[in-house]
């Protein structure tokens, strides 16, 4: 893997990042002392150097080629230097929680080092007996949710009954559940006729479908354009100002899956409902106007196939979801949510509005060198949020022995976002990390209260 051309997509979040709007994901992951002994700071930062130094991955930088024309490169980085990604960050004694996820969304303000490899590692540590977290910042052009967590994996101990969780083949067949794919047998690189003719179908059916999302998007923006009213829901329609601010939640998944099994659905509506009524109840209690139109949702959908290498660049499209905050009855919002995702997931993930992502296949990569900046101002056109939800492992995970308690996922904000919300499952719970713009949204502590809120009252009328 010593050069690998930027998959378009990959392309795309690369030539979108500006200084005011850096385009990497994230997660905090808090562990626990293990009963053996606490372990010393030092010895845990340099497991997390050995370990991610490990990663071919994570020894990629980027770099301009000739050809194609403005396309970009992963290349290893020959002075590739660990240390230069990882960071030790001292926090004060008690309420480790809430300072390290202060400080976590300062950190998420920051750009990664473009010459770099995109991505950095903090340790942040309190004081004696106090539980320690792990910032891990990734490009989005290094990683989606998924290769995110095969990256991720790599960082953690063996993950019993898998094997080496470094291993390529562990990792995915873990996401799996278990299941190892079959290896594909070598083709050869002239293809017959048949293959030809099979080609050029498929290339037509791309193009086919690029024009109709296109087509969607172009519809789905004008209409919008007129439903924007400034009055109404304040906070999400607010200027970006460049600032992050990470509020944390915790949902039991038991209690989700109860409200389910009545409601009918998935665990996935109801979450996206749950995120709806807390818009809802947080804008009431602010004394923000209601929105005249309920706001748009980016609800992202992976892609990527089983079993496919980690290597093999963003696979993502997505749905577009109007989150029913203008209804007051919490069981008449998660109906309206399940509604419409049934009404997304039957037209597919390539079709619609939301799925703009596969557009960037259609695209040469002069185009999204050029036309970042205007696709970047265009997403304030298309939705007010983003709420995806982030695969995580079943297994339970720890670092160096200690046991991962809670991993809060961060997505990032498209210019022109104030909110975007990530959801990760883990050890019985849903674990729920909102990054906002800071400026526009410094309450969002009692966003994360409100969710917490909102599962309460679904959970009151299916009981």
């Amino acid at each position: 893997m010593s050069t690998e051309l930027l998959a378009p997509l990959d392309l795309a979040f690369w030539h979108l990042e500006t200084a005011d709007h850096p385009m990497h994901l994230g997660a905090l992951a808090h562990f626990s002392q293990p009963a053996s002994g606490e372990r010393d700071s030092t010895e845990i930062l340099e497991l997390l150097a050995a370990r991610a130094a490990a990663i071919p991955r994570l020894r990629m930088r980027v770099r301009d080629v000739l050809l194609p024309v403005g396309g970009a490169a992963w290349a290893v980085d020959k002075e590739f230097d660990v240390r230069r990604h990882l960071s030790h960050v001292r926090l004060p004694a008690g309420e480790f929680a809430e300072s390290a996820a202060r400080l976590a969304g300062e950190l998420m303000e920051r750009p990664l080092e473009r010459g770099l490899p995109p991505w950095e590692m903090y340790l942040l540590t309190g004081g004696p007996g106090d539980p320690f977290g792990v910032l891990v910042k990734l490009h989005h052009a290094l990683a989606d949710g998924m290769r995110a967590v095969a990256i991720g994996a790599g960082i953690f101990d063996e993950i019993a009954g898998v094997g080496a969780a470094r291993s390529g083949r562990g990792v995915i067949g873990l996401l799996n559940g278990g299941r190892m794919t079959r290896p594909v047998p070598p083709r050869s690189w002239l293809p017959g006729p048949g293959q030809v003719a099979g080609l050029a179908r498929g290339r037509i059916e791309e193009l086919g479908r690029a024009v109709g999302v296109g087509a969607s998007l172009v519809g789905a923006s004008l209409a919008r354009a007129g439903r924007l009213d400034p009055r109404g829901g304040a906070a999400l329609s607010a200027s970006s100002s460049g600032t992050r601010r990470l509020a944390t939640a915790v949902l039991a998944l038991d209690e989700v899956q109860e409200v389910r099994r009545v409601a009918g659905g998935t665990a996935n509506d109801v979450l996206l409902a749950t995120v709806a009524g807390a818009l809802r109840r947080w804008m009431t209690e602010r004394g923000d106007q209601l929105p005249p139109a309920d706001p748009s949702a980016l609800v992202p959908v992976s892609r990527r196939r089983p079993g496919s290498p980690p290597g093999s660049g963003n696979k993502l499209s997505a749905y577009l979801l109007r989150l029913p905050v203008s209804e007051p009855d919490p069981w008449t919002r998660l109906y309206a949510v399940r509604t419409g995702m049934d009404r997304n997931k039957a037209a597919g993930p390539l079709r619609g509005a939301g799925a703009v992502a596969v557009l960037a296949d259609q695209l040469p990569p002069l185009a999204h060198r050029f036309g970042a900046p205007l696709a970047g101002n265009a997403a304030r056109m298309l939705f007010d949020v983003l709420v995806t939800s982030v695969p995580l492992p079943r297994a339970s995970l720890s670092l160096g022995g200690c046991p991962l308690r809670a991993i809060y996922p961060m997505a990032p904000l498209a210019r022109g976002q104030s909110l975007a919300v990530a959801m990760s499952t883990y050890g019985g719970n849903v674990h729920v990390g909102l990054v906002a713009d800071a400026k526009a949204l410094p309450d969002v502590d009692r966003l994360a209260q409100a969710t917490q809120a909102e599962l309460a009252d679904l959970l009151t009328l299916v009981r």
